[in-house]
């Protein structure tokens, strides 16, 4: 009688007594799923998979220079002049389409006089001139071997200097695709192999993340934070590198 009197007298009390003990209990609830879904989104395995394939360049670039210096401008102007002509009549000579070179414009040097001391003295000792060429083929082996040869215009008094030729492969943007999906089925594959000798299995990937291209000489064992895009070779070797999270269940 006097319990009921005191649940009559305070029935605030009770109501606010009931509420707190729900809110305890569904707070609980919620907590622990949070601790759940966030321990579950702690679950996640990380691996870097890798693609390798070797590449032949298709496509070279060949540049060469011919120079005159000479005493006046004019006087340089024409033996440059000559010059070129002996190396454009010797491109036609090795069966070089005339539309695979490509002429710069010519640049002029003026030679001046300095004393002793390292001061100009405001004249002009000499001019120096050149033009370089440039060759683009699909042919590579054809023009690797020319620029090699070429040397031999030097025997007829041609100031002729020939750079290394840069190798290139047309098909990189393509290549670079398929490499990634190879990538990426490595990835998954060492995936499931971690995943396997813990006890667990991968589940989706959460994200994946595309490392730099490494192209390099065959072989090489050279790497770059921000990759390589090696040109001196004809033989090369292409890595792809992906970084993928995978969740674990």
């Amino acid at each position: 009688m006097k319990n009921n009197f005191s649940l009559e007298r305070f029935p605030q009390l009770f109501a606010g007594l009931t509420f707190l003990s729900l809110s305890l209990v569904i707070s609980s609830l919620i907590g622990a799923s949070a601790i759940r879904d966030f321990q579950q989104s702690r679950d996640v395995l990380v691996v870097t998979g890798s693609a390798k394939r070797a590449i032949r360049a298709d496509y070279i670039v060949w540049r060469l220079s011919v120079s005159s210096q000479q005493a006046t401008a004019q006087a340089a102007y024409q033996d440059l002049k000559s010059q070129t002509e002996r190396v454009q009549s010797y491109l036609t000579e090795k069966q070089v389409p005339a539309q695979s070179v490509t002429l710069s414009a010519i640049e002029s040097y003026p030679i001046r006089e300095i004393t002793s001391n390292g001061q100009e003295t405001g004249q002009t000792l000499a001019y120096r001139l050149s033009q370089r060429l440039e060759i683009r083929s699909e042919d590579v082996d054809k023009y690797t071997k020319l620029s090699q040869e070429s040397s031999e215009l030097i025997n007829e008094g041609i100031s002729i200097v020939s750079e290394p030729p840069q190798y290139l492969y047309s098909q990189i943007n393509q290549l670079r695709i398929e490499m990634v999906a190879e990538a990426a089925k490595d990835a998954k594959a060492r995936a499931e192999a971690i995943a396997r000798s813990t006890g667990n299995q991968i589940g989706a990937v959460r994200s994946a993340e595309t490392g730099v291209f490494q192209i390099t000489s065959r072989n090489s064992t050279e790497v770059s934070d921000y990759g390589i895009y090696d040109t001196s070779s004809v033989e090369k070797d292409i890595t792809a590198v992906l970084s993928v999270k995978f969740s674990l269940k």
